[in-house]
C-alpha cells in the first residue's frame, strides 16, 4: 500500500530540496499562488489560496508511511490541507492528497521588511524550468499573485536553507521572468 501525497507548488516542486518518492507532475484546481507574509517567518514565501477559477501545476509526491513529521517542520508556517479530490494527477485509485497553505488570518503582505528572497525564488523557478519548461514558468508568474512584492537578492549569500546553484543561462532566464512581473528587487544591503 502507498502512503499519503503532498502537492507541492512552490519550492517542493525541485526534487533537489527533498527526497520525497514518487514525484510526478500535477494540477490543484480551485487555487492560485500567492506571495505572502506570516509572523511565523522571516521573509514572503508562497501559499496556495483558494479561486475559483484557476488550476496551478506542481508535483505530487509520496510520503511514506504517512510520516508527516519532517514535512510538517519543513513547512512550519502553514496548515495542512485535504485536497484528494481537487488533484488531477495520473496514479491509479485515489489516494490521500494535501497542501500547505498559510491560513487566510495569518497572511501579512509583503514589505520591504519582509521581502522574497531571490535564492527561495531561484530554487522554485529552476524545479518550474525542470519539471514544466520554459512554458512552465511562464505559467508559475501567470497562476501566482503578489508580485508587487520586493525581491531581495541574495544570491551572492544566499539566506534560504535550501538553495541550489542556478546556472548562467537559468539566471537569466529568470531575471527576464522576474522583470516581466513588475517585481521591484531590492539588494541584500538595502
Amino acid at each position: 500500500m502507498t502512503g499519503p501525497y503532498f502537492f507541492g507548488y512552490g519550492s517542493l516542486v525541485n526534487t533537489a530540496t527533498h527526497d520525497y518518492g514518487g514525484a510526478r507532475p500535477a494540477r490543484l484546481r480551485g487555487w492560485r499562488r500567492a506571495w505572502v507574509h506570516t509572523g511565523l517567518r522571516e521573509v514572503a514565501f508562497l501559499s496556495a489560496v483558494p479561486c475559483a477559477d484557476s488550476v496551478i501545476d506542481g508535483l505530487i509526491a509520496e510520503v511514506p508511511g504517512a510520516d508527516w513529521a519532517a514535512l510538517d517542520e519543513r513547512e512550519f508556517a502553514y496548515e495542512r490541507l485535504p485536497a484528494s479530490d481537487r488533484v488531477q494527477h495520473s496514479l491509479g485509485g485515489a489516494p490521500e492528497i494535501s497542501v500547505y497553505a498559510v491560513a487566510a488570518e495569518q497572511q501579512n503582505g509583503a514589505t520591504d521588511k519582509h521581502p522574497i528572497l531571490l535564492s527561495y525564488l531561484d530554487v522554485v523557478l529552476q524545479g518550474y524550468l525542470q519539471v514544466f519548461g520554459e512554458a512552465g514558468l511562464h505559467g508559475f508568474a501567470a497562476t501566482t499573485d503578489g508580485w508587487d512584492a520586493p525581491v531581495l537578492n541574495d544570491r551572492a549569500a544566499p539566506r534560504y536553507p535550501r538553495h541550489q546553484p542556478v546556472s548562467a543561462a537559468e539566471r537569466k532566464l529568470f531575471d527576464e521572468l522576474i522583470d516581466s512581473t513588475g517585481a521591484r528587487r531590492i539588494d541584500s544591503g538595502s
